[in-house]
């Protein structure tokens, strides 16, 4: 691939990631006292990110159709889709620290990462933390 197509992919890349971060940011996902109160089932539950989140399902569900039916994405050699459907206890563990993580902070990989922009210092905390501890998990599973 020459640095022609390097170029395109990168700005494609910033593009995109600002579109995205500027969604989290709109739907109010960056708000993490918005996220608990989505938690918060039992307490002031708050519904409004469960749109944000069936709208993502339904635009995703109708886009995956159009992408598949390509021989290969744009900008690479093949697709890559998980091909194991197993639910073991390494699947099982993550799902519960990402979900108690989400309830305790109110934050998930791409909205904390959206917030760096905001500056706050328990933001940038979050985000090393969530770097070393899949550094972590890298190195040792």
């Amino acid at each position: 691939m020459n640095n022609k197509w390097l170029s395109k992919i990168n700005l494609f890349a910033i593009i995109a990631g600002s579109l995205f971060g500027a969604g989290l940011a709109i739907s109010g996902m960056t708000n993490t006292v918005k996220v608990q109160s989505f938690l918060d089932l039992f307490g002031e539950w708050d519904i409004t990110l469960g749109f944000v989140m069936a709208g993502a399902l339904i635009v995703s569900f109708v886009a995956f159709r159009f992408v598949l039916k390509n021989d290969k994405p744009i900008f690479h050699d093949k697709f890559e889709i998980p091909t194991s459907k197993d639910i073991d206890s390494k699947l099982l563990t993550g799902a519960a620290m990402f979900g108690a993580g989400w309830a305790i902070v109110g934050y998930c990989p791409g909205p904390a990462i959206a917030s760096l922009i905001y500056g706050y210092w328990q933001t940038f905390v979050f985000v090393v933390a969530m770097l070393v501890g899949s550094w972590i998990a890298r190195k040792f599973t």
